[in-house]
């Protein structure tokens, strides 16, 4: 009788054990997660749907900072100082083909997107080092190209940095910046 009762309550201790552990061993979701944005703008959409067949020409993957109540620029982002935009690891931009940006051609590849912000301008940087995090061990030496942008104001705050594309005007597509009250379109054509 006194292993009847020992068994079932040997499983319920075991099975409380390992549940408990398996909940603790799954991290907790980052304060800035990762997102990603392809151009054309519903590209992943497109190939599912057998359309895509061209396939994209840009995708930047990207983690996104909250405000939380925060100055962003020239306090949590200074300015005249390198950011790697965006959080935690680099933003990474890869083009699935090559573009002319700030009239220099760049070749496909995978990139990393820091820039140098002001209070009218951001000099967008596009850097060959795509292993690293943050800005700590920024080698201008990788630098694929140095373009400035102006920004623009915007009167909503955005709470999330968003990176993301929409087609140009003119001729190409731009790479969009968003966060607090500031907007960079870098042009890519």
């Amino acid at each position: 009788m006194k292993y009847n009762l020992f068994i079932p309550l040997l499983l319920t201790l075991c099975t409380t054990v390992v549940g408990q552990t398996v909940i603790s061993a799954i991290p907790p979701v980052d304060k800035s997660p990762l997102d990603m944005s392809y151009y054309p703008k519903d590209y992943p959409v497109l190939k599912a749907q057998g359309k895509g067949k061209d396939g994209p020409t840009a995708r930047i993957i990207y983690s996104r900072p909250q405000k939380n109540g925060r100055s962003v620029f020239g306090e949590l982002v200074h300015y005249n100082e390198i950011w790697r935009i965006g959080a935690n690891e680099n933003t990474e931009l890869e083009f699935y083909k090559d573009v002319t940006i700030g009239g220099k051609k760049v070749a496909k590849g995978r990139y990393s997107v820091f820039c140098i912000p002001n209070t009218t301008s951001w000099t967008v940087i596009i850097n060959k080092d795509t292993d690293c995090w943050g800005a700590f061990k920024y080698d201008t030496k990788k630098d694929v190209l140095r373009t400035i942008v102006p920004i623009t104001s915007i009167t909503t705050a955005v709470e999330s940095f968003s990176a993301y594309f929409e087609p140009s005007i003119t001729n190409g597509f731009n790479l969009v910046f968003s966060w607090d009250n500031v907007r960079c379109a870098l042009p890519i054509k």
